[in-house]
């Protein structure tokens, strides 16, 4: 991992000269890649160079041992040798984690889209246990999450429920959330306590920026209509609530959160920008998908990716067989066991493939 460093600060270098060149400051998206380039590369090059330091010290303590004949200087140069063979695996699994080669897109913050599947009230219950689920993950992320969308079950929960998660590198932890999410448990309604099976479609879009999706006002269809179901006082009384039609695609983003007519149309902007953009992506995943395929990250959407299992409490991730005994855990929003596993498993596939493809 050392060898590294040289490159690391070489590349950083550069970028501190090109961040105060006048046509560099005048080219925002070009400025502001730059600048989260350089953010990136800081922090590795901090991280590397502190485990330098802790492998010279673990060195130099060892050489004590080694050829000091005074046992104070031994046992206290031991003492070392063991606090720092303590910390050396953490900071090795940091560094690991920080090395990862990093999708473009996984800075950008992100638009979470649930819906309720197969499984009537049972499975609106299910979404809204999803929905907790991602915003107290976001919680201990310290991210930002604003509702931008929902309509409640019948029961409680939601049948469908749109969010914003804004912080840093959101996309590039919660990418691998996109799919069919599968929960097994007894309903609170079956009085023969059987185990019935219910699902929930999540989609994980890269927020789009103006700069990354330039939408023609003219190619909109725009309908204004009366907010439906919970809500506040305005619902059913104004036209507040926004949909969006992209006429050349088809795709449809709606708004009915807000009281405000003006927020909403904002709000479904943001969304019908972003699914946009997803499109497009999904386009180049589908040609460069011909040439190669990934497991993690490029599955089909309808695909089951997850079963939460209440009766043995277990947690099955199906793209890589993990599985974990620690359901009411991961439900409350404990998810960094999960998604490092997918992003180191997502590494060695792209490594593996990089090697057969070159």
């Amino acid at each position: 991992m050392l060898e590294n460093i040289d490159l690391f600060q070489q590349r950083y270098n550069e970028i501190t000269d090109l961040v105060i060149q006048p046509d560099v400051i005048s080219d925002y998206k070009k400025y502001s890649g730059l600048l989260k380039e350089h953010k990136d590369l800081e922090l590795k090059i901090s991280k590397l160079k502190a485990y330098q330091t802790l492998l010279n010290d673990l060195n130099e303590a060892k050489s004590i041992i080694k050829d000091e004949l005074d046992p104070e200087l031994i046992e206290m140069a031991q003492s070392e040798i063991d606090q720092l063979e303590r910390k050396q695996p953490e900071i090795e699994h940091e560094l690991k984690m920080l090395l990862i080669p990093k999708d473009p897109e996984d800075a950008k913050n992100v638009i979470i889209e649930i819906r309720a599947g197969t499984g009537g009230d049972e499975a609106s219950l299910f979404a809204g246990d999803l929905y907790r689920m991602y915003t107290r993950y976001c919680q201990s992320k310290n991210w930002t999450t604003t509702l931008m969308d929902a309509h409640e079950g019948t029961s409680g929960g939601f049948k469908e429920v749109i969010f914003e998660v804004s912080g840093s590198d959101v996309y590039g932890d919660l990418k691998f959330e996109s799919g069919v999410h599968r929960v097994q448990r007894v309903p609170k309604t079956e009085t023969q306590g059987r185990v019935h099976t219910s699902a929930a479609t999540v989609m994980v879009l890269a927020e789009a920026e103006e700069l990354d999706v330039d939408i023609n006002m003219n190619d909109l269809r725009i309908d204004y209509f009366c907010s439906s179901g919970p809500g506040g006082q305005s619902v059913n009384t104004t036209y507040s609530a926004v949909r969006l039609t992209h006429e050349p695609t088809g795709i449809v983003a709606q708004c009915q959160d807000q009281k405000s007519q003006h927020k909403n149309k904002e709000k479904a902007l943001k969304v019908l920008r972003s699914r946009l953009y997803e499109h497009e992506l999904e386009k180049q995943k589908h040609q460069e998908s011909q040439k190669r395929s990934s497991l993690v990250s490029s599955g089909d959407r309808s695909e089951k990716i997850r079963t939460y299992n209440y009766p043995q409490s277990r947690v099955t991730d199906h793209r890589i067989g993990l599985t974990l005994y620690e359901l009411s855990n991961i439900l409350g929003g404990y998810l960094d066991k999960l998604i490092e596993q997918l992003k180191l498993h997502q590494n060695k596939e792209d490594i593996l493939q990089d090697e057969i493809f070159s």
